[in-house]
C-alpha cells in the first residue's frame, strides 16, 4: 500500500518528578507536505521556542486543522503507570494511544520518530530519527502539541496543589521543586520511583 500519510510523533515529560508523560502526533497526507512546510515555515522543536511562541504555532496548527491541512492529538500517561510499568512501558503505551486517536491505516503511513521512540510493530514503515524535533517538521510540531497540552495539565494540577509550584516547574526537578518537597512531601502525583530526597 503506498504512503497515503506521514505522522511525526514526540514525547514531553520523560523526566519530571511529577505529572504525567505526554505523546504528541502531528499527521499530514503526503501530498499536501510541501504546503504544509511553507504553512509553518520557521518551526523549532519545542525546545528551543518560548512559551508564547509554543502557543502561537500551537494555534496555527488548530486552525490548520480545522482547514483539513494537518491531524494532531495527544495522548497522557499517568504518574500511577510510569511508578509501576516503567518509563519504557509508559512510552510504548502513549504512542499507541495516541495513534490510535489519529485512526490512520497503519500500512498507509509513514510514522517518523524522535529519539529511541518506536511505533508498534504493526505500523510496518517507521524510522526513528536521532534529533527529530530539529530534523523534521512533523516531529516538530508534535513536540509543541505535546508540550502546550502537557503544561496546560500542569497549571490545571497546580490549582488542586498550590504548595508545589506546577505551575511554574511543571513537575520538573528544579530547585525550588525540591525545596516544596522537603517541605510538603510527596503529592499524590509525583512518580515515587523518581524521587530521593
Amino acid at each position: 500500500m503506498r504512503t497515503e500519510y506521514i505522522i511525526g510523533i514526540d514525547e514531553v515529560g520523560r523526566g519530571p518528578l511529577a505529572g504525567p508523560l505526554c505523546i504528541g502526533a502531528c499527521a499530514v497526507e503526503a501530498g499536501k507536505m510541501r504546503v504544509c512546510r511553507c504553512a509553518f515555515a520557521g518551526v523549532k522543536d519545542c525546545k528551543q521556542l518560548s512559551p508564547t511562541q509554543r502557543d502561537e504555532w500551537f494555534t496555527v496548527m488548530q486552525e490548520n486543522e480545522s482547514g483539513g491541512m494537518v491531524q494532531y492529538a495527544t495522548a497522557f500517561v499517568g504518574h500511577r503507570t510510569i511508578d509501576k510499568k516503567g518509563m519504557a512501558r509508559a512510552l510504548r503505551v502513549g504512542i499507541y494511544r495516541v495513534l490510535k486517536k489519529l485512526n490512520i491505516e497503519p500500512n498507509a503511513c509513514l510514522v517518523l520518530l524522535d529519539g529511541g521512540l518506536k511505533a508498534p510493530a504493526h505500523f510496518t514503515k517507521q524510522k526513528t530519527i536521532v534529533r527529530g524535533d530539529e530534523k523534521e517538521l512533523l516531529i516538530a510540531l508534535a513536540s509543541i502539541a505535546a508540550k502546550v497540552c502537557r503544561d496546560c495539565r500542569m497549571v490545571r494540577l497546580a490549582k488542586q496543589f498550590p504548595q508545589y509550584g506546577f505551575d511554574i516547574h511543571k513537575g520538573y526537578g528544579t530547585k525550588l521543586h525540591y525545596e516544596m518537597l522537603r517541605l510538603h512531601g510527596l503529592s499524590p502525583i509525583h512518580r515515587q520511583s523518581f524521587i530521593h530526597i
